[in-house]
C-alpha cells in the first residue's frame, strides 16, 4: 500500500489534469493514487453518464478510459466526445486482441493499454501522450493560414478541416496526419515514417495504426473512400497526398 507521503509526491512546474473513467474502484485508486504521486491534478468517474456536461465546465489534459463500463462503454464514449474535445485518449482495456484495439483506434483513442498494467508504464504513457500533444500545438505556426487541396481547405491554428462549405472534425492524431501530409504534398512516406513522424518512438504501437488512421481520413475527404485520389496508396511504399 502506498503511505500517504508517497502519495502526495513532488509537484510539477505545470499541474496537468487528468480525467478517470473507471468503473472498478480498486483499479481507479491504483490509477488516482499513481497519477497524483506523480504530480498529476485527477478528477473520478465510475461511468459516462453526463461527460459532455462535465468536459463543458471543466479544461482536462487528458482522458483515461476503460472500456467496460456499465451504461455506455468506453468506445461509445470516445466517439461522443471524440470530435468536440481534442484531449488524448487512453483507453485502459482488459481486451489484448488487435481488432479491440484497431476499434479504439477507430474511435478516436490516441493510445491503449491492456489490464493487467505497470501503474508506473501508466504514469508514463500519460506523460507521453500529453507531451505529445503539446509538442505538436507548439509547433504549429501563429500566423492564420490554409491549405487547400482541392475542395479541402485545411486551417491548422483552428483544427478544422472543410470539404467545400462544410467543416469536418478530427481527432488530434488524424488531423495532425493529414496536416502532415498536406505540409508534404506529392511526397511519398512509407507506414513507419508516418508513424515515427506523428506518434513518436516512444508510442507503444506500431505502424498498422498509421493505416487504421489514414482509412478514416479518406472516409471524411476523399468523395468515395475505396478509390481515393486526395490520399494515394503506393503499393509496396507507402502514402502520397496529392495536391
Amino acid at each position: 500500500m502506498i503511505s500517504r507521503m508517497q502519495r502526495k509526491g513532488r509537484r510539477m512546474a505545470k499541474e496537468y489534469h487528468v480525467l478517470i473513467i473507471e468503473d472498478d474502484e480498486d483499479i481507479a485508486m491504483v490509477e488516482q493514487v499513481y497519477l497524483e504521486n506523480s504530480g498529476y491534478q485527477v478528477t473520478v468517474r465510475n461511468n459516462g453518464e453526463g461527460i459532455r456536461e462535465l468536459l463543458g465546465q471543466q479544461t482536462f489534459d487528458l482522458l483515461l478510459l476503460d472500456i467496460m463500463l456499465p451504461g455506455k462503454n468506453g468506445y461509445q464514449i470516445c466517439q461522443e466526445i471524440r470530435d468536440i474535445y481534442p484531449m488524448p485518449i487512453l483507453m485502459v482495456t482488459a481486451k489484448s486482441e488487435s481488432l479491440d484495439k484497431i476499434r479504439g483506434f477507430n474511435q478516436g483513442a490516441d493510445d491503449y493499454i491492456s489490464k493487467p498494467f505497470d501503474p508506473a508504464e501508466l504514469v508514463a504513457r500519460v506523460s507521453a501522450n500529453i507531451r505529445q500533444y503539446e509538442r505538436q500545438a507548439a509547433h504549429r505556426q501563429p500566423e492564420v493560414r490554409e491549405i487547400t487541396v482541392g475542395n479541402i481547405r485545411i486551417i491548422p491554428e483552428s483544427h478544422m478541416v472543410y470539404k467545400g462549405e462544410e467543416a469536418i472534425r478530427f481527432p488530434n492524431r488524424e488531423f495532425e496526419l493529414l496536416l502532415f501530409l498536406a505540409e508534404n504534398a506529392n511526397l511519398v512516406f512509407s507506414k513507419e515514417q508516418l508513424f515515427e513522424k506523428i506518434w513518436g518512438f516512444e508510442y507503444a504501437g506500431d505502424s498498422a495504426t498509421v493505416m487504421v488512421h489514414v482509412n478514416r481520413i479518406r472516409e471524411k475527404i476523399e468523395e468515395d473512400s475505396r478509390d481515393p485520389r486526395i490520399i494515394e496508396t503506393i503499393r509496396g511504399v507507402g502514402y502520397r497526398l496529392n495536391a
